[in-house]
């Protein structure tokens, strides 16, 4: 191990010399982002008619095209007839979801939450914007711990089954932000058939990770399915888009629920919209053809970001493997590796990493409020920079873990 004078040194070095490094948040790099050119130049002049006839480049097609929903629906693990296929941000149908939930309720039950002070349930470490959703509506957040397998659902069961504002749970099943958790087939099934206080109790399904596998996908249990089984179909609301397949900032973005459910989006849908952008639609049609391609393709996105993955494991190993001054997530899909320095400590190092140029996500951003009430969790994104900027990154904070 290095002795603190020559970590000191290290690091005023790197300080000093105005190194600008950002592994804040998890985007894709242009390496990923030129594997979808295709997207622009799939399409002639003439090939904007869907196979219904629908004119693409007209108004219309309130929930999707009928070839973009045979697509697309395996990623839910839903049907071509459970499935809603919207514009290019699953969080723009998110937030929807439940500012309509505040205003009007939800199919069966529709009662405004806002007038119920509701309360959702919000394992941690997770995805700060589903946080930040609840903060928009002022809707209470409770953390609950993450396991390995999952969120804690005793827990879960002890807090939604007791108290009728509990009206929600977000759940990242599959290679959760940030720790790289997929559920187990129990914590499924006792989501699935938990018996919450409210009637209007709903999971937001967050499956955003579902096909971003680095290797060998790990499998997870179809929620919906495991809902109808427990006679509870109406529970969940299933989201994804290929924001992180084609292209971020113009992907399609999709919902998966219960015919009933699907139908009562619609009518509101009808008021809100005219119909979302059916040309990209197909565009993203025309360039995969078959869901086959698309995991094909997701292959091609693993051999770009897995080096990367490794990379940042391999120097934490290397370096603080052996000393107990942090421990890590090893993901085996996913955009994100979870650190947790030692207790009190997350945000020392995120300060002193800013000091020298390495922009990190904001210690507590992976908490309700931007809480972490143990300041240990830095989420570490490793994706966008090239291997050469990761591992000035990577070299750079651990010194500031051995600092701090």
């Amino acid at each position: 191990m290095k002795d603190l004078s020559t970590v000191r040194a290290e690091y005023e070095k790197i300080r000093s010399s105005g190194a600008r490094l950002d592994m804040s948040r998890g985007k894709p790099n242009k390496e990923q982002l030129d594997l979808s050119n295709g997207l622009l130049t799939c399409l002639r002049e003439d090939e904007f008619k869907a196979s219904d006839g629908t004119d693409c480049r007209n108004y219309g097609g309130l929930d999707g095209l009928p070839e973009a929903k045979q697509l697309l629906h395996r990623m839910l693990d839903v049907g071509p007839d459970e499935i809603i296929i919207g514009g290019n941000s699953s969080l723009n149908l998110m937030f929807d979801m439940v500012g309509h939930a505040m205003l009007r309720g939800v199919y069966g039950v529709e009662k405004p939450w806002a007038a119920q002070k509701p309360v959702f349930l919000c394992p941690a470490p997770g995805y700060d914007r589903h946080f930040a959703i609840c903060e928009h509506f002022g809707i209470e957040m409770l953390p609950i711990p993450m396991l390995k397998d999952g969120p804690d659902m005793d827990l879960v069961e002890d807090i939604a089954g007791s108290d009728v504002k509990v009206k929600g749970i977000w759940c990242t099943p599959k290679y959760s932000n940030p720790t790289g958790v997929t559920y187990s087939d129990e914590v499924v099934r006792r989501l699935a058939a938990m018996k919450p206080k409210a009637d209007d109790f709903r999971i937001f399904w967050d499956n955003a990770y579902a096909i971003h596998s680095l290797g060998t996908p790990e499998d997870l249990m179809d929620i919906l399915s495991a809902c109808r089984d427990a006679g509870n179909e109406d529970r969940v609301f299933i989201f994804g888009s290929t924001s992180k397949v084609t292209f971020a900032g113009a992907g399609v973005a999709m919902m998966g629920a219960s015919t009933a459910n699907l139908n009562f989006i619609r009518k509101r849908l009808s008021k809100q919209t005219i119909g979302p952008d059916k040309v990209n639609q197909l565009r993203h049609v025309k360039f995969f053809g078959n869901y086959e391609n698309i995991l094909k393709h997701m292959e091609k996105h693993a051999a770009i970001i897995k080096p990367k993955f490794d990379l940042v494991t391999g120097m934490l190993e290397q370096e603080l493997g052996s000393c107990g001054l942090a421990s890590w997530s090893q993901p085996a899909g996913g955009y994100f590796i979870s650190l947790n320095t030692l207790p009190g400590k997350a945000k020392k190092v995120y300060d002193l990493a800013a000091a020298a140029g390495l922009v990190l996500t904001r210690v507590g951003d992976t908490f309700p409020y931007g809480k972490d009430p143990e300041d240990q969790n830095i989420r570490i994104a490793p994706t966008f920079p090239s291997l050469e900027e990761m591992e000035k990154a990577m070299e750079l904070l651990l010194l500031c873990i051995r600092l701090a």
